[in-house]
């Protein structure tokens, strides 16, 4: 096995052993590797390692004949994809009829943690091994989560907003503010879901100083004790904050509705940067427009891009950000990266991230 590291100075400048790695085959190591020498460095690799080498589309390429699309209309699946034994998809959707129409697909690689776009049944039937990225934006969703918790609580867009039309100009005193601010030092932050993300965010939380609930599958004794399990209700009924970090199954299809926003405070904020249909999105307007809850800071809707007649674009106190949680210049490398060898485990017959086993 050919093993090539593009950039090994900043993990282990020679501090320490690379051993282990140099035994498991042929091992060559750069200590750094720029744009231009990639490609020369990486040929006939089986195996590549890269900390923020970055893995462009002409990497890929390098693997085979590739042909890369920036969008595709559903109408044109078939056409594109036809003669394809491997397809790589982010939002576009593989149905059970695009599968059964193209007989030489061998591998459908999903370029996000979530591979609800795959038909995995017709996949699996078929014998189609489907990849996704596990765990590469983990860091920057738990990012996104507090961003909205702090422009909701501290209320900084707005107060910047204000200082850029002229009111501290022109105010009396040396600061001024305008809506309450909340410290979350106390808070209690319910967390739906207990996954990489759910437990990132759960880190996150506790350095603030809160409370952290959370409904998961796990049992009490695989959480730490700043974690506290509680039933579902429970959290929406006396959680400050509750943050969405599950999957979208049928189960949880609208797991946010009237009956659950009607448990929550007048008080309570509600976070998702999970996936938008886990909220029915008029009913959680209609429970910011009538006060019933404070706030909401969302980072996905049902559709994307929204609908012109969405009820949250014109709810009170809902702040929307266009799904960029994953979107972050590190985030995208890892996921490049993760592609990348998902990639190369297929072509070398040992597939990593397999959803379709």
């Amino acid at each position: 096995m050919k093993i090539v590291v593009l950039d090994g100075y900043a993990a282990n400048p020679g501090d320490l052993s690379w051993d282990e790695l140099k035994a498991m085959g042929e091992c060559t190591i750069y200590d750094r590797t720029s744009p231009e020498q990639v490609l020369e460095r990486a040929a006939g690799a089986e195996v590549l390692l890269t900390n923020k080498v970055a893995i462009t589309a002409e990497g890929l390429k390098a693997l085979g004949e590739c042909t890369i699309y920036d969008r595709t209309a559903p109408e044109k699946v078939l056409e594109r994809a036809t003669g394809a034994e491997a397809i790589l998809t982010n939002k576009v959707v593989i149905t059970a009829e695009h599968i059964a129409a193209l007989p030489q697909l061998k591998y459908i690689g999903v370029l996000a943690t979530g591979y609800n776009i795959i038909d995995i049944d017709a996949a699996r039937a078929r014998g189609i091994i489907v990849t996704n990225i596990p765990a590469y934006s983990t860091p920057s969703v738990g990012q996104m989560v507090f961003a909205h918790i702090l422009n909701i609580t501290q209320q900084v867009q707005h107060h910047s907003e204000e200082v850029h039309k002229g009111r501290w100009t022109n105010s009396p005193d040396f600061c001024f503010w305008d809506t309450p601010l909340i410290e979350l030092l106390g808070k209690k932050i319910g967390l739906i879901g207990l996954g990489q993300t759910g437990y990132n965010t759960a880190r996150i939380a506790i350095g603030f100083g809160m409370k952290v609930w959370a409904y998961t599958s796990k049992s009490r004794l695989q959480l730490p004790p700043e974690i506290k399990k509680m039933e579902l209700d429970q959290i929406f009924r006396e959680c400050d904050i509750v943050s969405l970090h599950c999957p979208l199954t049928e189960q949880t299809r609208e797991l946010v509705n009237a009956h659950r926003l009607s448990l929550m405070k007048p008080t309570a904020i509600l976070i998702n940067t999970g996936r938008g249909p886990l909220v029915n999105e008029q009913d959680l307007a209609d429970a910011l427009n009538n006060k019933k809850i404070y706030a909401a800071g969302v980072d996905v809707l049902s559709t994307e891009p929204p609908r012109a007649d969405n009820p949250l674009l014109t709810a009170r106190n809902c702040y929307i950000t266009p799904h960029i949680a994953w979107a972050t210049t590190a985030a995208r490398e890892r996921l490049m990266g993760i592609m990348l060898e998902n990639l190369k485990g297929y072509v070398a017959g040992k597939p990593v991230n397999n959803v379709a086993k």
